[in-house]
């Protein structure tokens, strides 16, 4: 299997790329971060690459910018020359600068937060054309765009809810487009994850408040990805935005400690209802 996670030198990107790895697959793994000094939470994609080897599959670390459209383009005619085909791409970069005040209204942030919406929903969009064909060309195929239910309620600010609204509607258009050709698309929505970031934003709770949180594991995401992608559901579902805990627990996958973890819809509330245009 012939895989791309974006944005994996850390966080949700990292724990994905490392699952896949574990089926045995092929990872291309993406990012800026060749040293772990890009960032003060530290990861490279070597690191993520490495990870991915230990764990059974196959690691490239690939260093790119998805803010520039020429070396995402070089990234897929690499995969092209190499395989001539992709299986799945799973669309995670994005640019969350850090900021004094989390909290602060949109208009005292920094006006670098609408970097979110170019590395992140854009880069979503110009992955996914670059990777279509490729998909396309393996005869079966999946997009996954990370989600999370900041597209329906608040959560970091304006420019986060657009970009997870808008990665939804990119899956569902997406799917509409690919269906013809056995590729599906989807939006995943995580829950709160126990990545470098989130752990170091709850830096002064209690293991045991932490364990009352029920974070979800940075592999989760990646495990599920890889029973949707191998199950007989992947077409049915494709165009939707799906809750990472419901279709794990839908397919049967748990966490890495082995436990489910819960969904968050009653709360935080549940993906939108496509018109049946984008589904037929």
């Amino acid at each position: 299997m012939i895989t791309v996670v974006t944005g994996a030198s850390r966080g949700v990107g990292r724990g994905v790329a490392i699952a896949l790895g574990r089926t045995g697959a092929t990872v291309y793994v993406t990012g800026r971060s060749v040293s772990g000094a890009e960032s003060p939470h530290g990861g490279s994609v070597t690191a993520t690459a490495e990870a991915i080897a230990e764990a059974g599959g196959r690691g490239v670390p690939v260093a790119v910018d998805h803010a520039d459209d020429d070396a995402v383009r070089d990234l897929f005619q690499r995969i092209r020359r190499e395989h001539g085909r992709l299986d799945i791409l799973v669309n995670n970069a994005a640019y969350l600068p850090e900021t004094p005040d989390p909290k602060a209204p949109f208009w005292e942030k920094p006006l670098e937060a609408a970097d979110l919406i170019t590395v992140g929903l854009r880069s979503h969009f110009v992955a996914s054309y670059f990777a279509a064909p490729l998909l396309i060309a393996g005869g079966r195929g999946l997009i996954v765009n990370t989600g999370h239910y900041g597209a329906v309620s608040y959560h970091y600010g304006p420019t986060y809810g657009a970009q997870k609204a808008g990665a939804d509607k990119l899956a569902a258009d997406m799917a509409k487009e690919l269906r013809p050709h056995d590729v599906a698309a989807i939006s995943l929505w995580m829950g709160s994850v126990a990545t470098e970031r989130g752990l170091a934003y709850r830096r002064d709770l209690s293991r045991a408040a932490l364990d009352d949180l029920q974070l979800e594991s940075p592999e989760y995401a990646g495990r599920v990805i890889a029973a949707f992608y191998a199950s007989d559901q992947r077409m049915t579902l494709s165009g939707r935005a799906l809750i990472a805990a419901e279709l794990g627990a839908r397919l049967g996958v748990t966490d890495v400690d082995g436990r489910q973890p819960p969904s968050h819809r009653d709360r935080l509330g549940a993906p939108p209802e496509l018109h049946p245009s984008l589904l037929a």
